[in-house]
Formats: structure tokens, C-alpha cells, sequence
């Protein structure tokens, strides 16, 4: 398993008080995910902001071989910040199709109705174990992308150091992409809000 997969998974964990993590947000920390999963690897390096095609190790996980069949190969390669856009769009929901082609997910329904909705949960396996084992464990990189996503309750000064430099700038970009997608999103909502206004007259 990926870090992706083990974020994916720990973000359906029921939080309360808390609304469910957005699928923007979570697909920007995906990419993120396997981008240090990557640098693990070999298969990329990191000089300053942008994204270095490594070695030729080939993961053997099929969204993250997919993910680095997308690296850009020639110079100038491609800024962390536009590979979390780029390879981030929509990214979740394929995870979440993989996730339940490899019976990883489960669909249950809410509530005591049989036709409720239904909610996405991961099955009792051992990949969901180890993702929670990592989660308690606050293994340091999927510490801090969860941190990213709220996920874990942690104040950003009590986040664990990485101590890889690489690392450390992919997760501030993620930090950073999350941040600009929810000043988006505020940004539309006043908007909207201004031309409800503006139908509805004084």
C-alpha cells in the first residue's frame, strides 16, 4: 500500500463535530502523497520547487506507476504546485474506485431506513489496520497530510518534523494548495451570496 491508499483511507473515518474532508482538498493531498511516496523511491528528486525525474525504479502500485508515468521528463520540469493541480484533479474518486475494485471500500446505508443514503467506509482489512497503525503511531508524512485536510486535531506547531528537506516542500505546498482552494471557495460563496442579494431586491 501507497501513503495515498492510507490517507484515503483514514479520511473516512467518522470525526465529530466535524464535517467530512472535501474532495478538493483531499485530492490536492493525494498528489501530494505520492510525490513523497515518489521521492522515497528514487524516482523523482526535488530542486527547489520543481519536480525532478529520478531513477528508474517502477512502483508496483498502479496509481502510483500512473503517477509517475506523468512526471514531466524535460526541462523545465514542473512546479510542485501545478503537479498538485494537474495530477490532483479528481484524484480521489479514483482512489475511491480502486479502493473499492480491490475490496478495500464498503458502501452501508445511514440511518435505520433500508433506503438511506450510503456512506463510503473502509472494510475491516489488513491495509485499513495498517493505515490506522500509522495513524496512531503519528507516522510523520501521513501526520502531516492529514494535518493538511484537519484530519487528526493537531496544531501546525505540534505537527511532526519531517526530516527530509524534499519531503518538507511538498507538504507546504499541499498546506498551501488547501488553503488557496478554500479561499476559492469563500470567495464564491460571497459572490453567490451577493447575487442571491441582488435578485431579492432591498
Amino acid at each position: 500500500m501507497t501513503t495515498a491508499k492510507d490517507l484515503f483511507i483514514i479520511s473516512l473515518e467518522p470525526r465529530p463535530a466535524h464535517a467530512a474532508v472535501g474532495q478538493g482538498d483531499l485530492s490536492l493531498a493525494l498528489a501530494g502523497a505520492e510525490l513523497i511516496d515518489l521521492l522515497g523511491m528514487g524516482a523523482i528528486t526535488v530542486d527547489g520547487d520543481r519536480i525532478v525525474p529520478g531513477g528508474p525504479p517502477t512502483p508496483d502500485d498502479r496509481l502510483l506507476g500512473e503517477a509517475a508515468e506523468q512526471v514531466t521528463r524535460q526541462p523545465p520540469y514542473e512546479r510542485i504546485e501545478d503537479w498538485l493541480w494537474r495530477r490532483g484533479r479528481d484524484l480521489s474518486a479514483t482512489y475511491r474506485a480502486a479502493l473499492e475494485e480491490d475490496g478495500e471500500l464498503t458502501r452501508k446505508r445511514s440511518g435505520l431506513f433500508p433506503f438511506g443514503s450510503q456512506r463510503l467506509e473502509a472494510a475491516d482489512t489488513p491495509t485499513r489496520r495498517r493505515a490506522a497503525a500509522r495513524r496512531d503511531e503519528r507516522e510523520p508524512v501521513l501526520a502531516v497530510l492529514a494535518s493538511a485536510l484537519g484530519i487528526g486535531g493537531a496544531r501546525a506547531d505540534d505537527e511532526p518534523d519531517l526530516d527530509d528537506e524534499a519531503a518538507t516542500t511538498v507538504v507546504a505546498a499541499v498546506h498551501d494548495a488547501v488553503m488557496e482552494l478554500e479561499a476559492v471557495r469563500q470567495r464564491r460563496n460571497i459572490e453567490n451570496a451577493a447575487f442571491a442579494n441582488l435578485w431579492r431586491g432591498p
